[in-house]
């Protein structure tokens, strides 16, 4: 992978196979953890991307990262965010999670809600971190799962 910037932009339907690979690789290992696939595997990206609800990070024409953001009602929840696995460190994350942030400002949103699995407990630790707090723990979907706040 080059040292140029990543190209953020909306998903276009073409890239719907390498969205999906992303999502295989980034969530797969949580699969024995979890005894299931974790919800984003279970997402449809091809309707997410025809509802205009994904970005990408794009590097030299490959798309490595995604973004999934849903508005609510309250908040814009950040439903998902995957970097491929030999795409991470570069800052492709962070970078995603800034744009979020600036998605949910501009979409009129004072607070930007994620959700985590409670055995995803990685992020348990890094959403604080980035100013995220903890609002309610909840089994949704057949998942136990963690949302966190944060106002923006």
């Amino acid at each position: 992978m080059s040292a140029r910037p990543p190209l953020i932009r909306r998903a276009h339907p073409a890239d719907l196979g390498q969205i999906e690979a992303i999502v295989e690789a980034a969530y797969s290992p949580y699969i024995p953890r979890m005894g299931q696939k974790p919800g984003p595997m279970l997402d449809d990206y091809a309707a997410l991307i025809a509802a205009e609800r994904v970005h990408v990070a794009e590097i030299d024409g490959e798309v490595v990262a995604l973004l999934v953001l849903l508005p609510q009602q309250d908040a814009m929840l950040l439903d998902n965010i995957a970097v491929s696995p030999r795409a991470q460190g570069k800052g492709l994350g962070r970078a995603l999670m800034d744009l979020a942030e600036a998605e949910a400002r501009a979409a009129g949103f004072d607070r930007i809600r994620l959700y985590t699995n409670l055995l995803m407990t990685e992020n348990l630790v890094l959403y604080p971190r980035l100013g995220y707090r903890e609002a309610l723990r909840v089994r949704e979907k057949g998942f136990d799962r963690v949302y966190f706040e944060k106002p923006i």
